[in-house]
Formats: structure tokens, C-alpha cells, sequence
């Protein structure tokens, strides 16, 4: 993998990070990539969701979910 044209504040700070954690560079970037392509995007996750609610049948709204969610927090 070849990434031209990053900026040199933000290649500084990403060297920076590699060496607060006692890794090269590439060792820091290889680990994000393996980390970033782990988890799925958004647009992943929302295919998903829409599928789940789809086979469900799920009718709870947003304003529905986050009560319950608050109401657990109490």
C-alpha cells in the first residue's frame, strides 16, 4: 500500500503517536489498518440494521429505544 500527498502535520502526528507507543511508523499504521478494517462502516452497519429490523419486524422508534436506554441509566 502506497498513500501519497499526506500532509506533513498530520504524518508528523502519526509519527508522533508510533513513537509514544514504542513502534515504527509502519508498525503504528500496519496496526490501525488491521484495527480500522476489523469493524465494519456505516454503511455496513446500517445494511445490517435495516435487515435485522426488516426480519424482526421492529416497530420501536428512535425516540422508543433511547427511553429505554435512559431509563436504565437511573
Amino acid at each position: 500500500i502506497t498513500i501519497r500527498d499526506i500532509p506533513d502535520d498530520a504524518r508528523d502526528e502519526l509519527a508522533a503517536r508510533a513513537s509514544a507507543t514504542g513502534r515504527s511508523l509502519q508498525e503504528y499504521l500496519k496496526s490501525q489498518l488491521i484495527e480500522l478494517a476489523s469493524r465494519p462502516d456505516a454503511e455496513v452497519m446500517l445494511a445490517r440494521v435495516r435487515h435485522r429490523k426488516e426480519r424482526t419486524g421492529s416497530t420501536l422508534s428512535a425516540d422508543a429505544i433511547l427511553g429505554h436506554r435512559d431509563a436504565d441509566r437511573r
